[in-house]
């Protein structure tokens, strides 16, 4: 006799209850700020008062930390990945799209910190872990080879961010591309301080201090 889960009789039927326990749960998941409790914990102060403001790994980088930036852009990405894996255990498919979102979104407008969050690029790229593995892969090799190359953060995430979810309606489900697409947008209007200043120049490299 297999086990069924509770919530089993919701899973991939399309149900506002699933679909709205799925976005609970990956909102509350993203909205974890580990930049700034991890930033606190190491006796750091408050990360949205140094560098670009951010809660991300890239300002906690910032600090001179590279294994608290590290354990941030870690965990981001996890609670985006796990929120993905829960939801589609208990609830299936869909339900695990709307949870990565959720996370996703969580990330970028907690709660918590006023709705001011990070600009989502880890959790982004662990809900794509979760969901597609092959446009999580596509995601980190244009990152990292844009990041080695041109050595600033944005521009790589930037790049990366809009070559995904093209792949993703060439390769993926109706779905899939969506969730994917709406991520993106977002990821690219939470950059836009930064396209400004890479167009003019401005942009600081990776490392930077400012």
């Amino acid at each position: 006799m297999s086990f069924a889960p509770p919530l089993a009789l919701l899973a991939d039927d399309g149900s506002w209850l699933a679909l709205a326990i799925a976005a609970a749960l990956g909102y509350l998941l993203g909205s974890i700020p580990f930049g700034l409790l991890l930033t606190r914990a190491a006796g750091l102060g408050d990360i949205r008062n140094i560098g670009s403001g951010n809660i991300g790994a890239t300002n906690v980088l910032r600090t001179g930390n590279k294994k608290l930036a590290a354990a941030t852009l870690l965990l981001d990405a996890a609670k985006g990945a796990v929120a993905v894996l829960i939801a589609r255990a208990w609830l299936g498919e869909t339900a695990a799209m709307v949870a990565g979102l959720g996370a996703f979104l969580g990330h970028v407008y907690p709660v918590w910190l006023g709705f001011k969050g990070g600009k989502g690029v880890a959790t982004y790229l662990g809900v794509l872990i979760a969901l597609a593995w092959q446009l999580a892969l596509l995601f980190a090799a244009l990152w990292l080879a844009i990041a080695k190359v041109g050595r600033i953060s944005s521009l790589a995430a930037i790049v990366a961010t809009i070559a995904v979810p093209i792949a993703a309606w060439i390769w993926g489900g109706t779905g899939l591309a969506i969730t994917v697409t709406l991520m993106s947008i977002l990821v690219l209007i939470k950059h836009r301080p930064n396209i400004e200043r890479l167009l003019a120049g401005q942009e600081p490299r990776i490392g930077s201090k400012t």
